[in-house]
């Protein structure tokens, strides 16, 4: 008689663990949310609102990509299943994210030169 298979089980999260990456989306939306207050909002922060407007949307695209992978990984389920799976998702990402980090650079050189010829 065969021995049967031993399947490997991960413990899913905790209604905790849960909880606290519901209250690190809540916040990285709060800050995408006054990010764009700063950024375009009616009112002037000064040298906050100079500071954050030329890298509004790169920072946008980052905080972005946070809530993404928190999702991903959590609420999806992907940190709980097989690393196959994770690659296949995650890898398409990570070539996308470099493909958009290389037109967001090209984009601002093009701006760049432009407004110095």
């Amino acid at each position: 008689m065969a021995a049967p298979a031993t399947v490997h089980e991960k413990s899913h999260p905790t209604a905790g663990v849960y909880l606290r990456i519901g209250v690190i989306l809540f916040v990285v939306t709060a800050l995408e949310v006054g990010l764009y207050e700063i950024a375009n909002g009616e009112r002037s922060y000064g040298a906050i609102t100079a500071f954050f407007k030329p890298i509004f949307v790169e920072t946008l695209l980052g905080l972005s990509a946070i809530k993404f992978a928190l999702v991903a990984m959590f609420y999806m389920h992907l940190k709980q299943d097989s690393k196959l799976f994770s690659t296949v998702f995650v890898f398409p990402i990570i070539i996308a994210a470099v493909v958009i980090l290389a037109l967001l650079a090209l984009l601002t050189y093009h701006h760049a030169f432009a407004r110095s010829g």
